[in-house]
């Protein structure tokens, strides 16, 4: 008996499909992404991160490190000073996590700067541009 071709079978054997991260990461990030949340809202009175939001969380394979992408409503000019507020409340939100996740480690958490709602905003105005000058040359012709 011949197996069955299967497409998605045979892409990811030549490596064309790009793995996703195991299912337990994704899980522990999701949670670790709420709780940071909920954390920044509910319990740290830094007024530089009132406007902030964690928009996505990212976990190594082993959970040992997490990058913490964050966004600030007043934008990227102060992601300088909230970048520092949240280093020097890092200790304090680890210690949370580690009382609320039942994990072995407690992950590294790093900082970065989400620049993807910055990129979109600029890719919908160059789009807006090229129909309003398409418009323009279909007016024009």
């Amino acid at each position: 008996m011949v197996a069955q071709w299967h497409p998605k079978q045979e892409l990811e054997s030549l490596g064309a499909v790009k793995s996703s991260p195991p299912k337990r990461a994704t899980r522990v990030a999701d949670v670790i992404r709420n709780e940071l949340s909920l954390l920044i809202v509910q319990r740290i009175r830094d007024p530089r991160l009132r406007d902030v939001s964690i928009s996505r969380v990212t976990l190594s394979d082993d959970l040992r490190h997490a990058k913490i992408f964050y966004t600030s409503l007043q934008g990227r000019h102060v992601a300088g000073n909230v970048q520092k507020s949240l280093v020097k409340a890092k200790g304090f939100m680890r210690n949370h996590l580690a009382k609320t996740l039942n994990l072995r480690f407690t992950p590294e958490l790093n900082f970065w700067y989400d620049e993807t709602v910055e990129k979109v905003e600029e890719m919908e105005k160059l789009l807006a541009d090229i129909a309003r000058k398409r418009d323009e040359r279909e007016s024009d012709s």
